[in-house]
């Protein structure tokens, strides 16, 4: 992992984007000579207004202090979006990073937000933080999946969880999605501890983890839809919504809720009945609770 602000982070970053980028897309004819991948960066250089000799020196980490208007001149070279291009800046503007920088403080979810979505019955919801650990998850969450359980971590258990990729009928989707996700959360900070960890894991343990972070997509996306085949209920379309959590330093809290009137939503019903009741103030599931029987819960 390189540093806040290092050269080399910017570096890796210019030259994936720039090798993803087909050069008709750009508006540049294919002479059917070229050897690499995507634009050449003389090619970038020329449609971003700069000397070739410049973006040459930004993609072997020579230059370190390029202007916020370079980097958004490059950006549209490379084709990026809005979020894409925030990535850059923050990539190409944010300071050095300092040696024996303070620890980060453990992630913890508040009072608030456990109890309230320990009152919803019928909507799954958790709530990870900046790394997506799990730091809270209400009672049809836990029954949802494995991986909302506080204290695991979603995009590794993504890679990594056998059950998952039974559990998500659309798992090369959801992984394709996770990991631009990730980055859009990380930020500029690449060095951050946590981060390194999970990166250095997922990349010694998954391929398909290693190939789609090296394209190093951003993309913060908030809402979408999740495709499952749960083993008690049977299938399951699902919405969800990504919230950040205002005071929280980068919390999220996701939701699911099904289409009102649909198979999903009572398949949803039926997994909240095999649940039982809640506990009186959370989210769990009473233990003292009797069973349902599921050929009745509706």
């Amino acid at each position: 992992m390189t540093a806040v602000g290092d050269p080399g982070a910017l570096a890796g970053y210019l030259r994936a984007r720039r090798e993803l980028v087909r050069p008709a897309d750009a508006g540049i004819p294919d002479d059917g000579k070229r050897r690499v991948p995507g634009l050449r960066r003389e090619e970038v250089a020329f449609l971003a207004g700069v000397s070739s000799d410049y973006y040459v020196r930004l993609e072997q980490g020579r230059d370190r202090h390029p202007s916020e208007q370079v980097l958004v001149s490059i950006a549209g070279a490379l084709r990026l979006d809005e979020e894409a291009t925030a990535y850059l800046i923050g990539l190409g503007t944010a300071p050095q990073a300092t040696r024996g920088r303070r620890a980060r403080r453990p992630e913890k979810a508040g009072d608030g937000i456990r109890t309230l979505i320990g009152t919803w019955p019928l909507t799954p919801a958790y709530v990870h933080g900046r790394y997506m650990d799990v730091l809270a998850a209400n009672r049809l969450a836990l029954a949802l999946s494995p991986a909302y359980a506080p204290g695991r971590n979603t995009i590794l258990d993504a890679f990594l969880l056998p059950e998952l990729r039974e559990l998500h009928t659309d798992w090369e989707d959801m992984t394709a999605r996770v990991v631009p996700y990730l980055r859009a959360a990380a930020g500029a900070d690449v060095d951050d501890p946590r981060l390194v960890e999970l990166i250095g894991e997922l990349s010694l343990r998954s391929e398909r983890f290693r190939r789609l972070w090296a394209r190093h997509d951003v993309r913060h996306k908030s809402t979408g839809t999740s495709l499952l085949r749960h083993p008690q209920v049977g299938p399951l379309e699902l919405h969800y919504e990504k919230l950040l959590i205002p005071g929280s330093a980068g919390q999220t809290l996701v939701t699911y809720h099904a289409r009102p009137g649909s198979d999903s939503e009572d398949r949803l019903r039926l997994l909240a009945s095999l649940e039982g009741p809640a506990r009186p103030g959370t989210g769990a599931p009473d233990p003292s609770a009797p069973a349902v029987d599921p050929r009745t819960a509706r």
